[in-house]
């Protein structure tokens, strides 16, 4: 007689594991959030932590956990975690001061180097001193109280009527291209829309301050690589004048931000849009090249300088362009053939060769001939073979009395890179899209996006980048900006804002795919997903409406200046 066994099925589990980076391992009732489990694992963390990846994406720390998961918390010290941080403290600020001051709108302009956000308000006059430090001081008592910041979806029609009723114009602009719902954050009874994660409350919220800066004021933050203090005030008169200079601008073309960008799309006005825009900047083109032309000064020598991206080489082109019609002979002179030799290339910190720093550049020789060009003596330029890392003689070159020499490189704006050469014949020229079309009053879009959407899209068309590489790279060129590029912007003579009011639309189609592409589960598409969510927003233009000299047309292609030389 066979033995029966009976067989019955195993409990279900009540708890669940989180397994955090370095090993450690806790757990908990199906459903806690996952903040309950990384203040546990991390009761007094270095930096305020804002979200984890788990496994494949990112989360907010309100995720509740259902089954055993593999966590890495996401901090201040990372990109991601200060744009949480970010976005969270903007939306302090707006509950402050919706709680003091009903009647006031806030408008997140613009970022402000080393760290901040330049804010202004509408419907009421600006701030006083004192009325910005209530509202500094009602911001700590809602970190302090370590308030909930509450989730939900929405129905678009519901939020647009919400929105509406408050008087947020600007929400309602951009939500009345979109359909489904929206996510809508609550604080303290006060609605509103961010796209991008948030904490689940106030009290990591801990550094800021907001400093008067008339017109407005400036919410000041922390930066990534000092995440628990404030980097001392600096200001950049120069930089401020960019940036209301294109607020100016926004309001001649009636595009305030990419709500009504995408208005002026569904009605056919975005033509018009394209055309002053492109003819602003070949007109702040023209006048530098008029103000070289009159020359009071000597001034025998142009450096031009920016960031990636920034569509340096076009302006070059064009300003060589307006030199010609205004009777001037430009010669363009590359940085890099004044190299040192390889076995001279300082290295970097993972010994790397550092072909980004000064000291990578023969600056003695860059002068001498430099000085002797501008005298008009003969000289035979050096050039640099890349493939042996050897500088070797170039042509022969002796240039006219009405020649300007045009230099591009990133050290253009460094006072080192041409000690030996007269102050008076310098004129330095700093490029960049300086400024950005934001998704509405509280969503700020960063210029370091557009140039990166610009790069990625430029790689793919020109070097064969896949949008991962691209994005992989970034950090490092980010890294190189910072050292090389953005302490001297203050150094220009002129900037020029090379950002144009239409170009995410026109971005738009040639990045999605390649987005897209990027490979799920890898630290990339997470950027990637980022990078998608903003672009959602905007609605797509035609490239054909792009003229053929845009700065643009060096990332999409098309342009008539690609074989352009001088």
């Amino acid at each position: 007689m066979s033995e029966r066994i009976l067989i019955r099925p195993a409990s279900p589990r009540q708890t669940a594991q989180v397994t955090f980076a370095d090993g450690r391992i806790y757990e908990g009732p199906l459903g806690t959030p996952l903040v309950d489990f990384c203040r546990a694992a991390f009761p007094n963390p270095p930096a305020p932590i804002m979200a984890a990846l788990v496994e494949d994406g990112l989360q907010e720390l309100t995720f509740p956990v259902q089954r055993d998961i593999r966590v890495q918390i996401i901090d201040t010290t990372s990109n991601d975690g200060m744009r949480i941080y970010q976005r969270a403290l903007t939306f302090l600020l707006v509950v402050a001061m919706h709680e003091l001051y009903p009647q006031a709108r806030v408008l997140v302009d613009h970022s402000v180097t080393l760290g901040g956000f330049f804010c202004e308000i509408s419907a009421r006059p600006p701030l006083s001193q004192d009325e910005l430090q209530a509202v500094k001081r009602r911001m700590q008592e809602i970190v302090a109280a370590d308030v909930p910041i509450n989730r939900q979806q929405m129905p678009v029609g519901e939020a647009i009527a919400h929105f509406a009723s408050q008087g947020y114009e600007d929400k309602v602009r951009l939500l009345q291209s979109h359909q489904g719902h929206v996510t809508v954050y609550s604080l303290n009874g006060v609605h509103d829309y961010f796209y991008g994660l948030m904490p689940p409350s106030t009290g990591s919220l801990k550094y800021f301050d907001l400093k008067l800066y008339p017109p407005g004021f400036i919410l000041q933050l922390p930066r990534r690589q000092e995440p628990t203090s404030l980097p001392p005030f600096q200001d950049f008169p120069k930089l401020m004048g960019v940036f209301r200079d294109y607020a100016r601008r926004l309001r001649l073309l009636d595009i305030v931000d990419v709500g009504s960008l995408n208005q002026a799309i569904e009605t056919g006005r975005v033509r018009e849009a394209i055309l002053v825009a492109e003819a602003l900047h070949e007109k702040k083109i023209a006048e530098i090249a008029d103000r070289l032309a009159s020359n009071e000064q000597g001034i025998r020598l142009v450096l031009i300088a920016g960031p990636s991206a920034s569509g340096k080489t076009t302006f070059a082109r064009r300003l060589a362009i307006q030199l010609m019609a205004d009777g001037l002979r430009p010669f363009a002179l590359g940085l890099d053939d004044y190299f040192v030799d390889r076995d001279r290339t300082p290295r970097d910190e993972e010994g790397e060769y550092d072909f980004e720093a000064l000291e990578a550049i023969d600056v003695s020789l860059f002068n001498e001939q430099l000085n002797a060009l501008i005298e008009g003596r003969p000289v035979r330029l050096r050039h640099f073979d890349f493939k042996t890392g050897q500088g070797m003689p170039g042509k022969m070159v002796q240039l006219p009395e009405n020649t300007i020499l045009i230099v591009e490189g990133i050290h253009g704006l460094n006072p080192r890179l041409v000690s030996d050469v007269p102050p008076e014949r310098i004129f330095r020229l700093y490029v960049s899209a300086l400024t950005q079309l934001n998704i509405d009053h509280h969503n700020r879009v960063p210029t370091t996006d557009t140039r990166m959407l610009r790069r990625i899209v430029r790689d793919a068309q020109y070097r064969g980048y896949s949008a991962q590489q691209t994005i992989e790279r970034w950090e490092s060129i980010r890294r190189g900006e910072e050292r090389n590029i953005f302490p001297y912007q203050e150094n220009a003579d002129v900037m020029f804002n090379s950002a144009l009011v239409y170009e995410l639309a026109v971005l738009k189609p040639f990045a999605e795919p390649l987005l897209l592409r990027v490979p799920h589960g890898t630290m990339e598409a997470i950027e990637a997903q980022r990078l998608l969510a903003f672009l959602q927003w905007v609605r797509p233009c035609e490239p054909d409406m792009v003229p053929d000299n845009s700065l643009l047309r060096e990332f999409i292609g098309g342009s008539n200046l690609q074989d352009f030389t001088f």
